[in-house]
Formats: C-alpha cells, sequence, structure tokens
C-alpha cells in the first residue's frame, strides 16, 4: 500500500494505523516519488492527498490509472464539494475530508479492498443490453470491448443489472454497493455519471440508468436474456 501526503505528521499517523490493521505500507511525500514508487512496487491501493507540491493528486491519479488500475483513496484538507467530486470524476474510489478519523480511514481501505477482492467464480455472468460482467474476473463489456471501470464502477453497475426495472434510492446504493450506512451521497451520483459515461452510446439522454426525480436510479433493459443467463450473446 502507498500513502503519498506531504504533511509528515498526518503520513506518520495514516501509516502507523495502517501498519497496524496489519498493511505494508511505503509512503511518499511527492508526486514524481509516488509515482516511481507505484511503478516498482504496484500497490494495492493508494492513499493519496489532494493538494500536494508541484503536482497535485488529481494529476498523480491520472497517471497511476493511465499504467492500469490501482483503487485510490483521495485525501482532501478543504470540504468543498468541488474538490470532493473532482477528485471523484477523476477515478478515486473514495475520498476523505481532512481533519479525519484514523481508525475511519482504516475501514475505507478495508472497504475498499475487501470489495476488491470478493469473486464469485461460480456465479454466472451477468449480462443485458450489450454489457457482459465476468464476476470471478471483474472483467466487465459492452458489445465485445472491455470497459476500464473502476472497482465503484464495476460494483455498481453489476448491483444494478443484478436488480434491473427496480428503482433504488443513493442511500441504499451507497449501503448496498459501498457498504457504509453513512457517507457523502454526492459519491454516489457522480458514479452514475461516469458509468453512463462508459456504458451508454449517448450519456445526456440514457436509456439504460435512469434517474427517477425525486426517488433515485433505475437500470432498465429492453426485452431479450436477462442478467445471469447463460447465453454467450449480449442484447442489443
Amino acid at each position: 500500500m502507498l500513502v503519498v501526503d506531504d504533511d509528515p505528521t498526518i503520513a506518520e499517523v495514516v501509516t502507523s494505523y495502517l501498519v497496524r490493521a496489519g498493511y505494508d505500507v511505503e509512503r511518499a511525500d511527492d508526486g514524481p516519488t509516488a509515482l516511481r514508487c507505484f511503478a516498482d512496487r504496484r500497490p494495492d491501493l493508494v492513499v493519496l492527498d489532494l493538494m500536494l507540491p508541484g503536482m497535485d493528486g488529481i494529476e498523480v491519479c491520472r497517471r497511476m490509472r493511465a499504467h492500469g488500475y490501482v483503487p485510490v483513496i483521495m485525501l482532501t484538507a478543504r470540504g468543498d464539494e468541488d474538490d470532493r467530486i473532482l477528485g471523484l470524476e477523476t477515478g478515486a474510489d473514495d475520498y476523505v475530508t481532512k481533519p479525519f478519523s484514523p481508525r475511519e480511514l482504516v475501514l475505507r481501505v478495508d472497504s475498499v479492498l475487501r470489495r476488491g477482492s470478493a469473486a464469485a467464480p461460480t456465479a454466472a455472468p451477468l449480462q443485458g443490453a450489450g454489457l457482459r460482467l465476468d464476476l470471478g474476473a471483474r472483467r466487465a463489456t459492452r458489445e465485445g470491448r472491455e470497459l476500464a471501470l473502476t472497482l465503484r464502477e464495476f460494483d455498481l453497475l453489476g448491483f444494478l443489472l443484478s436488480h434491473p426495472s427496480q428503482v433504488f434510492t443513493r442511500e441504499e446504493l451507497m449501503r448496498e454497493v459501498w457498504g457504509w450506512d453513512f457517507g457523502d451521497l454526492s459519491t454516489v451520483t457522480v458514479h452514475v455519471r461516469r458509468l453512463r459515461g462508459k456504458i451508454e452510446t449517448d450519456p445526456a439522454r440514457p436509456r439504460l440508468i435512469q434517474t427517477v426525480w425525486g426517488v433515485g436510479y433505475r437500470l432498465d433493459l429492453p426485452p431479450g436474456p436477462r442478467p445471469g443467463a447463460t447465453t454467450d450473446a449480449g442484447v442489443s
């Protein structure tokens, strides 16, 4: 695991709690060092400060993701919603606003890694509308082309595809997909928007993930094989 923060006190506290939780942790205090550590060790998860000297966390996250997926929890010193949304739109799987509880951060780390490692090798692939999710391999395709989904995007799509035509509130999605009974609901909103950008033909006029105003979101599938069907062909 890699912790990236230019504040030595915060970095030390975060590292100490993660080590106590059983994680092997490496530290970096700036973007270039973080990228070198990432290239050398390919950590299982990165705790990344948004405000870094020289190269901010957004750019560090982009460069890491250019070389392959890694779960990222973004730290931000500001409670500004724009900062949080920017981090999520860059592809961060979660964010924590400073000051934060180190114990809560460890729980967030546990949650992200647990969701990422949860595999269902015996489960039938989920599919519909040309989408296919192999849960064991955590591989998603649309019309045969692989989708570059983050951990949370994959889980969100998998959950919605498992429950077509059902409406879920953002609170329910936070609980079922993120595993939290608390949290900023804009996290769900941003992930839905990002997911639409990857699976919809026209994200501005979504046909799959529908907004049910005043309630939440619903995944609509055209007639054809339902999720979990054993046919290899999706529905176009």
